[in-house]
């Protein structure tokens, strides 16, 4: 890959001055081959294999990020979903399959490992039923392991019994992490139609149809979109467009870069580019600031999803020119903790959960890193998930949940998840009871557009 001169010098400059980052470099690691029916066996294999194969992937990545002054945030394991694993030892004890999780991540030095997962849309298996149920336990004794649950597609409708069966493992997982306000929760999300490529957490898992070890790259850049809007605001709309689709474009040609360098390097497959607007707690590193900057009061104000929609489009249109292989989740993500704009839009009103809810029709993941009061009953939360997932499947896109019941906090007071996590206002839920509807159970049909063949 060619870079101009002039490139070169656009890139420093997003680097340095915009906040671009590589925000992970994810391996996949296929476990399958891993599964016994000896736990003693299949753990020894599943940390042999994980070890072996992640083993250079911090070296490498901090290589990269020194030869090309690219800042590279995290470095990421992503596993075959465990419930697939497990049930080759009777689905028993879950907790030491997380255990051992945790020490191959902590060996190989990464920041994260997602995959203690299970896809439940068409039904639960028992080791699948068991998997959710141990979610609590596994994310409150671990630091780096992430949980997430595939509950919904557009093929299969939406599986409300294991809705069920997430809303109590989230609700559960904030309550064993009360003395860190909730944090176990922050490690997992809940999908309707999950990519199987995705390397952001904690929702990436490595799908049963990729190769058996394979590297995706996950960039981010909102800063360099803010920047870029913020140059011209005398511009139109589709002026603006047009500008974000060219910042786009060079966004991703840094992702494909270091994707080359590191599959190429590890020995591995080339994974996917997920170009995500993710943006950190840091000033000028926020989508609600694109927003706003647009001509918004705050992010949340009438136009807000019109606004995001111009956004995600443009961006999805210079990445698919500047790589071949863009996957995941690529487009706007909009966390309330993780983005300071998002949590002061939230602090004063003018954004709220079902202004957010209305937003995920058009971003690229959901209702993301938000705090809600301890109180709030695992049938709203079930509610609030079956909504979301009512969104993805309809629209035949990925939508997720990821969502903090903060344990003894109320609504209006602030928590702090620290680092990327960032902090955010504890925000009011309607409690009106759903609680006859999700406790029905049962599938909620896919919608007739679900029928293509």
């Amino acid at each position: 890959m060619i870079f101009t001169p002039l490139e070169i010098e656009q890139t420093l400059k997003m680097f340095t001055e915009q906040n671009l980052d590589v925000r992970t470099i994810t391996m996949g690691i296929n476990l399958l081959d891993c599964a016994d029916g000896d736990i003693d066996r299949a753990l020894r294999r599943i940390y042999d294999k994980i070890t072996r194969s992640a083993s250079r992937l911090v070296d490498v990545g901090d290589r990269i990020q020194a030869e090309l002054g690219v800042p590279i945030i995290n470095k990421r394991v992503s596993i075959t979903p465990i419930a697939m694993v497990a049930g080759g030892s009777g689905g028993e004890e879950l907790l030491r399959y997380a255990e051992m999780l945790e020490r191959a991540a902590q060996d190989v030095g990464v920041d994260f490992l997602g995959g203690f997962s299970a896809l439940v849309q068409h039904g639960l298996t028992p080791t699948d039923e068991r998997v959710i149920r141990a979610i609590p336990a596994a994310l409150a004794d671990t630091e780096k392991v992430c949980a997430s649950l595939n509950l919904a597609t557009s093929r299969a409708g939406i599986n409300m019994d294991a809705v069920q069966l997430a809303a109590r493992a989230i609700k559960e997982a904030a309550e064993r992490s009360a003395d860190r306000s909730g944090f176990a929760a922050s490690r997992m999300v809940v999908f309707a139609n999950a990519p199987e490529d995705n390397p952001f957490m904690a929702g990436a898992f490595h799908g049963p149809s990729n190769p058996d070890t394979v590297v995706h790259v996950g960039v981010s850049g909102p800063g360099v979109v803010y920047s870029t809007v913020r140059r011209r605001p005398e511009a139109s709309l589709d002026e603006i467009a047009e500008m974000i689709k060219k910042t786009a474009f060079r966004i991703t040609r840094i992702g494909q870069l270091v994707v080359d360098m590191a599959a190429e390097r590890l020995g591995v497959s080339r994974g996917i580019v997920d170009l995500s607007l993710a943006p950190t707690p840091k000033i000028g590193d926020s989508v609600a600031r694109i927003l706003e900057e647009m001509g918004l009061e705050a992010a949340g104000a009438p136009g807000s999803t019109a606004a995001l929609a111009l956004l995600n489009n443009a961006v999805k249109k210079g990445g698919l020119m500047a790589s071949s292989r863009v996957g995941g989740l690529s487009g706007s993500f909009i966390p309330v903790s993780e983005d300071e704009g998002m949590a002061a839009a939230a602090e004063r009103g003018s954004l709220t959960i079902e202004k957010l809810e209305a937003m995920t029709a058009i971003c690229s993941v959901g209702l993301d890193m938000i705090a809600v009061p301890g109180s709030t009953s695992a049938d709203t939360l079930a509610g609030v998930i079956a909504d979301e997932m009512a969104i993805g499947v309809m629209n035949h896109k990925t939508t997720g949940v990821r969502i903090i019941p903060v344990p003894g906090g109320n609504a209006g007071e602030w928590v702090e998840f620290g680092g990327l996590l960032g902090r955010a206002p504890i925000m009011p839920l309607n409690t009106t009871s759903c609680t006859g509807f999700v406790n029905r159970g049962g599938q909620i049909p896919p919608p007739v557009t679900a029928f293509r063949n």
